[in-house]
């Protein structure tokens, strides 16, 4: 394409020429999408129908887990249109949403499982000061406060792609990433967004959050190694799922990293794709499953609700699921 043309969609060529088997990748990322809806929405409406879970906990846990909807949600449903496509293209406009989404969702889930870690702290740390420094008014405030820096920032960073003149169009991966754009770019300050890109990425988004987790988890084991078999208890309990969330994240985002800084031809197509998208279909199923199944409040409001279906109150459970879709 020529440098004086616009270019009015982008070409992902990592899809490649699938034949027959576009059709199975379809269906395997349809199965994998349903899941994820279902997992995660299951577990916001048990959450949302047990007034015991409406803790400081429990509603980071929500956000994690809407978050995850929304992150699978800005990958799969162009993932399988592209898979069934011949073309494999992309509008710019819908490129760059897909580029904001997925930015937003990684910053969000960063900003969730820091301040779930600091609520741990206090938990552990601090139980006597607990009630007053979570209230419910600070946790709602918080979680809206992680939302809206994280859209503000990526929406910040992507203001200056957009404006970027871009004088290629192929893009060699299977979904839009905000360096692989700025890469596209004919345009003389294309070198300083791409340290600009890596900066906030690694620094800004990922650092902070991880130094700041890595602080909490510190000072956790210290009371745990002092305290009783309580506290040991407690915080096994209830930090296990979180620290597992945490590390399979940051394995995620390395590996997303990777596929998206190098080249993945000599890969196998099926593995470069769950490779490409980790962060947003393991991550996005691994959670809601293992908090429901290792926190034992879930685990047994889940029980409660499965209970009234068994016997015959199917009316009342699907009520408590009406009122939480609505």
């Amino acid at each position: 394409m020529e440098n004086s043309t616009e270019i009015v969609s982008f070409v992902l060529a990592m899809y490649g020429n699938m034949g027959m088997l576009k059709y199975l990748y379809f269906t395997l990322a349809l199965l994998f999408y349903i899941s994820v809806i279902l997992a995660n929405t299951v577990v916001i409406a048990i959450i949302y129908s047990h007034q015991n879970l409406h803790e400081p906990m429990y509603l980071f846990l929500c956000s994690l887990f809407i978050n995850e909807i929304y992150g699978s949600t800005s990958m799969l449903p162009c993932l399988m249109a592209q898979v069934l496509s011949d073309t494999h293209e992309i509008s710019v406009f819908y490129c760059f949403l897909q580029i904001f989404n997925i930015h937003s969702y990684v910053g969000v889930e960063f900003g969730t499982l820091t301040i779930m870690a600091y609520d741990r702290y206090v938990c552990i740390c601090k139980p006597l000061h607990y009630n007053n420094l979570m209230t419910t008014r600070k946790v709602q405030t918080v979680i809206l406060a992680i939302w809206i820096i994280s859209f503000v920032e990526v929406g910040v960073l992507l203001s200056f792609t957009i404006r970027m003149k871009r004088c290629r169009s192929v893009i060699n991966k299977v979904f839009c990433a905000n360096h692989l754009v700025v890469e596209l770019s004919c345009s003389p300050d294309r070198t300083a967004s791409l340290v600009h890109d890596l900066v906030f990425g690694l620094i800004i988004s990922v650092a902070g959050p991880v130094s700041y987790i890595t602080y909490s988890y510190i000072k956790i084991l210290q009371v745990c190694i002092k305290g009783s078999k309580e506290t040991k208890a407690k915080a096994l309990d209830t930090c296990t799922p979180h620290l597992v969330s945490i590390i399979s994240f940051m394995v995620a985002c390395f590996i997303s990293l990777i596929t998206q800084r190098f080249d993945m031809f000599t890969v196998p197509y099926p593995l470069c794709v769950v490779l490409s998208m980790y962060v947003v279909i393991i991550q996005p199923l691994q959670n809601p499953v293992m908090y429901g199944l290792k926190l034992s409040k879930i685990r047994q409001a889940g029980k409660d609700l499965a209970k009234q279906f068994y016997d015959g109150n199917v009316l009342n459970a699907v009520v408590h699921v009406y009122l939480f879709v609505i």
